[in-house]
């Protein structure tokens, strides 16, 4: 009897606990989804400014997670604009008679954010918006050089009197683990073939220093991406690429007067002075003797819900972004997932009602594996339809296996890309195991290479027997030898060129053209214009994105734990915690690999 008792009483508690439990979530939920729909529609009042700040973040694909936005300690949700909506905005804008001019007055803690591509892609928007007659003016206190870099679209440029202005060049910081590998006693042995002399995801595990190879390559890299902005903005400002190098060598940083001395910027005032330029410019105040101003996310959304002709054919976009890895998964955690982009791609293969398909990538690579199911399905599309990949900040390694097959490539000149090459990489963690924790291990196995690949938290307990180093290292050439081929047959290259750009080498978007890697520079609308060109729809056409499918309730709970991870913590332990995320899983990548893990200072 007073088993009974006890055991109802915790089956009550349970159930009871649940309910309640259950209730919170319920409520949670529905406050996190009446949250996200409690902003107000935004009317474009007559005479409106449309001022550019960079206050949203701007990514290359769309947020498909409905809960990727919310903050569930404040209960209170932020705004991602997708850069295909924000470039078809400021188009709209040329046209819209309620806009009548554009100001950028950007962010400056907001600026780093945005890639270099994708402000590339901004910029050219901005150019074309001027063909309209429209004035675009830029206004700051500080200018850093990816601001100046879109600011330099205006017409005037303005300053802070006590403001700075940054023009210092760019640069590429390396971080290697070969001495902290050391006096851990972990051993690395790296896996690629001989003549991937470029190819140096490895070299951190291996060097204490570049080697010759890469620094010749980055140099390479960084002097025609800095003469690329350099020559834009020349161009704007009416001044030589010669002063603007003299500027980032000798004044690296400028008072006010001296970016006006160096005609950078036009004029030194105070921002309630910029009232006085409006009005130059012709804008009307309204009744309430105030300027109208509608910030570029209000825009989006407000002119997001244009009606398209709904009977037009379809040009489908599909995004490939972040890092490459093996499998078919719905988490968003920021990689690709190979079996899951490859049944996107094979979605709308079948899809009848799209014409043409956008492949956007934005990719360092990854599984050398997952990039093939990728190439396979983009293999597929193509003779079903027209492809065209648009290459977003880096379409690298496995990001340009993936985009070899189709009818072109269009990249942007920062893009970095190519990295035509395969490596993999063995940790070695016994002596660590053993000098430092004074952990041993021991063996019984059936055949020599039975406790081939056993690990401990990624690290092999033993070095591989010379039998199994030539198998790995047959391995790695085996995925170049394919990943070269298959380059030659998708872009119509004789295989020694190939070979001749290859080697691991990255290449900016600009190089890549040149050489034969890419067709044209451009964004994504100038793919999308490819695209209909090549589908015969270019005088009348719609978009269509091409997205993976998400279950809400398995969206919400992601969302809700990568913030309750990360809850306690600063900026600064959250951007460590990242940087620690990524060194892990560069370190733990299985497999051969076809990766380019290069980042560009701007």
């Amino acid at each position: 009897m007073k088993f009974s008792k006890v055991f109802w009483a915790a089956l009550l508690a349970v159930v009871v606990g649940s309910v309640i439990s259950g209730l919170f979530w319920l409520f949670t939920l529905i406050g996190a989804i009446g949250a996200m729909g409690s902003s107000e529609a935004v009317a474009v009042m007559p005479n409106s400014i449309l001022k550019i700040d960079l206050t949203d973040n701007i990514t290359d694909s769309p947020v498909i997670n409905p809960f990727a936005n919310m903050d569930f300690t404040t209960m209170s949700s932020s705004r991602t604009l997708p850069l295909l909506k924000v470039l078809r905005s400021i188009e709209t804008a040329a046209t819209d008679e309620r806009i009548k001019g554009i100001y950028i007055n950007v962010n400056y803690s907001a600026a780093g954010a945005i890639s270099s591509a994708a402000l590339e892609e901004i910029r050219t928007a901005l150019v074309k918006f001027k063909e309209s007659g429209k004035f675009i003016v830029a206004y700051n206190d500080v200018y850093s050089q990816t601001v100046y870099y879109l600011a330099s679209v205006a017409d005037k440029i303005y300053i802070q009197p006590e403001g700075s202005f940054d023009w210092h060049g760019m640069a590429s910081v390396l971080l290697f683990y070969k001495g902290a590998l050391d006096k851990l006693g972990i051993h690395a042995e790296a896996f690629r073939p001989t003549v991937c002399k470029y190819k140096s995801a490895v070299e951190p595990y291996l060097l204490t220093k570049m080697s010759d190879a890469n620094r010749r390559q980055m140099d390479e890299l960084g002097d025609g991406m800095w003469n690329t902005i350099c020559t834009t903005v020349a161009a704007a400002r009416g001044i030589t690429v010669e002063a603007l190098n003299k500027i980032a060598d000798t004044t690296p940083v400028l008072f006010p007067e001296q970016a006006v001395e160096h005609k950078l910027v036009d004029g030194v005032i105070y921002r309630d002075q910029m009232e006085d330029i409006f009005a130059e410019y012709g804008v009307t105040r309204n009744f309430m003797n105030e300027f109208e101003f509608i910030t570029l996310g209000d825009y989006c959304t407000a002119v997001g819900a244009t009606v398209e002709d709904f009977s037009a054919p379809k040009i489908g976009i599909i995004y490939a972004e972040g890092g490459i890895v093996d499998g078919d998964n719905t988490a968003i955690d920021g990689n690709i997932y190979g079996t899951t982009l490859a049944n996107t791609i094979a979605k709308a293969r079948k899809d009848e009602s799209l014409k043409a398909v956008v492949l956007r990538v934005n990719s360092p690579g990854g599984s050398a594996l997952a990039s093939d199911v990728i190439w396979r399905e983009v293999e597929l599309l193509k003779k079903e339809k027209p492809v065209i990949v648009s290459m977003g900040a880096y379409a690298a390694s496995g990001g340009y296996y993936i985009s070899a097959p189709a009818d072109a490539i269009v990249a942007n000149n920062l893009t970095i890309t190519g990295s035509i090459g395969v490596f993999g990489i063995m940790l070695e963690g016994g002596d660590m195991l053993r000098n430092k924790l004074g952990i041993t291990y021991d063996t019984v196995k059936t055949n020599p290479s039975a406790d081939f690949g056993a690990n401990v938290l990624g690290m092999s307990l033993r070095k591989p027997t010379a039998a199994e180093r030539a198998t790995l290292i047959k391995s790695v050439d085996k995925v170049y030898e394919a990943f070269t081929s298959k380059v030659a047959a998708g872009r119509n290259l004789e295989l020694q060129k190939v070979l001749d750009v290859a080697e691991g080498r990255v290449w900016s978007g600009t190089d890549a053209v040149k050489i034969g890697l890419a067709d044209a520079n451009g964004g994504i609308i100038t793919a999308i214009g490819i695209a209909a060109d090549k589908a015969g729809i270019a005088d009348n056409f719609r978009i269509e994105e091409v997205l993976p499918e998400l279950d809400p309730m398995t969206a919400f709970l992601q969302s809700l734990n990568t913030q309750v991870k990360y809850a306690t913590m600063d900026n600064d332990l959250k951007a460590l915690c990242n940087d620690y995320q990524t060194l892990k899983n560069d370190i733990l990548r299985s497999g051969v690999q076809t990766y380019c893990p290069y980042r560009v200072w701007f």
